[in-house]
């Protein structure tokens, strides 16, 4: 971790000591400064802005439950990811399992970096699409939010070589998939390498 995301940590650290004491102002604070990665996230799960926004409120609300509890284990981001991320499982579960629609609202759900190339995103966002869940969760974690494959495998609560063999599928996947999408031949190169 940097220095950034130590004193980010220890902001997020001291929100929930807060909240467990009851502070709603300390919640609105933290709900404020991870709802955009949530959405984002969550977006990788489902395209169903109303979903995405029942799930970020019930992920909340279990924070807000639970921050007394909160060991220090890992990372506050990634303690309320894997929130997300649970919440994100029941509520496609209780949904149905939705395929990934093409014409989500980008407004709604920005881009990371708002100078990248409309075209590329939606390159990416159709390779993506071709991902199973599972997949498109690892990428996004580790690509998109910048979590280690340890802190993965924390918020998906399954082992690091499970985290490793999606990464891998999803780029071997992807190598394959994105010339396809661009109208040139895949990469038919599959190997551990």
């Amino acid at each position: 971790m940097n220095e950034a995301d130590i004193d980010a940590d220890a902001t997020d650290r001291m929100l929930l000591q807060r909240m467990s004491a009851g502070d709603r102002a300390a919640l609105a604070v933290l709900y404020r400064s991870y709802h955009g990665r949530l959405c984002r996230f969550l977006s990788r799960l489902t395209r169903h802005p109303d979903v995405i926004e029942e799930v970020i409120n019930d992920c909340f609300w279990i924070a807000w439950q639970k921050a007394g509890t909160f060991h220090g284990d890992s990372r506050v981001s990634t303690w309320i990811i894997g929130i997300a991320y649970r919440c994100g499982l029941k509520a496609l579960r209780q949904h149905g399992d939705e395929p990934v629609e093409e014409d989500m609202q980008e407004d709604r759900f920005p881009a990371h970096c708002p100078d990248e190339d409309r075209e590329l995103r939606d390159w990416l966002a159709k390779g993506l699409s071709r991902l199973s869940a599972d997949q498109r969760v690892v990428v996004e974690l580790v690509y998109g939010l910048g979590h280690t494959l340890d802190d993965v495998a924390v918020i998906m609560q399954c082992p690091v070589g499970t985290v490793k063999a999606r990464l891998f599928h999803a780029r071997v996947k992807l190598r394959n998939t994105l010339p396809a999408l661009a109208g040139e031949p895949p990469i038919r190169k599959e190997s551990m390498s």
